[in-house]
């Protein structure tokens, strides 16, 4: 499903800008963080004045890397890499993550607003495609209070918001016609694991929401005439050993209450990590199966989903 070259794509988060949205979307956002609210945890701690919750993070973004990523989406990564931005700390707590040094430990440095923005502006200078937000719930208003000062520098790419799906409503309406690209990745939606695996209360009954609203924002995948994504919904779920009820039913959700049309990233590379490899997730101690990765897909297929990635 393609739209137009890379020439007459415009961002949307330029028109809101020029219309002087954007500059209503900040004000909100920062507001909210006096009282917060801007994931679903509801901690209502004051950040604007130096509290912390659940990310502990206060005022300001705090950046662990960025860099063109080659490893992502063929239609993000394309030839020149997808800008990602790695943001510290994580609202999930998934006792498996890979990256938990710094998704669940503080790390990182301090990143102001115009320190956020030259990061884009140079993501951008190196040729990359996109900018990719990589766990960016937390951080909702420190990304739009950048977001004007590197517009008014050139920032021409498109957004990618790439998060657990553990989003709140608020939030994301903040950001309607901000991102250009929704990028979730859905863990569960059997409450049995959730509980087991992740630290995020309802997490199936918020993901469905989010899956709604993040695609009636932005809609199925618009690549350009080079395959490189320019706005819409992309699904990542990771396939995880003796997960295939979930998977199968994570698949037909998409199919039937989304579009057959979904993008769809059915990951592989599952492996031990983090509290699984201290022995106490016996039943996650082992990589997936190739077998269990292929009914996954099958299935997908069988639901009507044909936008597979791999």
């Amino acid at each position: 499903m393609n739209g137009t070259g890379d020439q007459a794509f415009e961002p949307s988060y330029l028109q809101l800008h020029r219309r002087g949205e954007l500059r209503r979307c900040i004000d909100r956002a920062t507001a909210a963080l006096a009282e917060c609210r801007l994931c679903p945890r509801d901690c209502r701690v004051d950040r604007e004045h130096g509290a912390t919750g659940y990310c502990s993070t206060a005022r300001h973004a705090r950046v662990v890397g960025f860099g063109p990523h080659f490893g992502e989406e063929l239609c993000l990564s394309g030839i020149r890499g997808s800008g990602t931005i790695f943001f510290n700390r994580c609202n999930l707590a998934c006792v498996f993550c890979q990256n938990f040094d710094t998704s669940q430990h503080n790390a990182g440095i301090t990143a102001r607003p115009d320190d956020l923005a030259a990061i884009m502006l140079e993501l951008q200078n190196l040729g990359c495609h996109n900018i990719n937000l990589v766990t960016p719930s937390h951080v909702t208003a420190h990304i739009l209070e950048a977001l004007p000062i590197a517009i008014d520098k050139g920032l021409r790419l498109p957004l990618v918001y790439n998060s657990g799906g553990y989003d709140a409503t608020v939030a994301l309406e903040l950001l309607d016609g901000v991102i250009d690209i929704y990028m979730p990745d859905i863990k569960f939606f059997n409450e049995t694991k959730t509980k087991r695996y992740l630290d995020a209360p309802a997490y199936p009954a918020v993901v469905r929401r989010v899956l709604r609203l993040m695609h009636k924002q932005v809609g199925d995948l618009v690549c350009d005439d080079d395959g490189i994504a320019q706005r819409g919904l992309i699904v990542r779920h990771l396939v995880m050993p003796d997960g295939l009820d979930d998977a199968r039913a994570i698949m037909k959700f998409l199919a039937e209450e989304l579009s057959t049309d979904s993008y769809v990233n059915l990951m592989d590379q599952y492996r031990p990590a983090n509290r699984v490899i201290q022995g106490l997730f016996e039943e996650l101690g082992r990589p997936i199966r190739q077998e269990e990765w292929q009914t996954v897909r099958d299935h997908a297929r069988e639901v009507g989903l044909h936008r597979l990635d791999p």
